[in-house]
């Protein structure tokens, strides 16, 4: 499962309301090979599911995942800040054993490879 917090879930709103989005569409969330820590977070909006993904609700929004980035992201939950310096969105993953400083990247913990997991790992 993937979370958002209000705080999240109310800025991905404005930003459909800026784009003028009438429709609400779904938030796919993912992950691929880079950053600085070896993974780093996607977050896009999509018009439709595809086999390969679980959908998830919350806050009233649909949030999209593959089935690979699941694997190294269950049980994140997104927050927004609005500080200065790091102003954007933030990653909790409980499976990330470290992360880089602007927490966009990350270092997954040492996990049993199945056979959603990743070609490149």
């Amino acid at each position: 499962m993937i979370k958002l917090t209000e705080k999240s879930a109310e800025k991905i709103k404005q930003v459909l309301l800026d784009e003028g989005v009438d429709e609400s569409p779904l938030l796919r969330v993912g992950i691929k090979a880079g950053g600085c820590s070896g993974f780093t977070y996607t977050m896009d909006f999509d018009s439709k599911q595809s086999k390969f993904d679980k959908i998830f609700k919350s806050q009233g929004l649909n949030i999209l995942c593959d089935k690979k980035s699941l694997i190294w992201i269950s049980g994140t939950q997104i927050d927004w800040s609005d500080n200065l310096i790091d102003r954007g969105f933030r990653f909790e993953n409980p499976k990330a054993k470290s992360s880089c400083g602007c927490k966009t990247s990350f270092l997954p913990e040492d996990q049993p490879k199945s056979e959603h997991t990743p070609s490149w790992m």
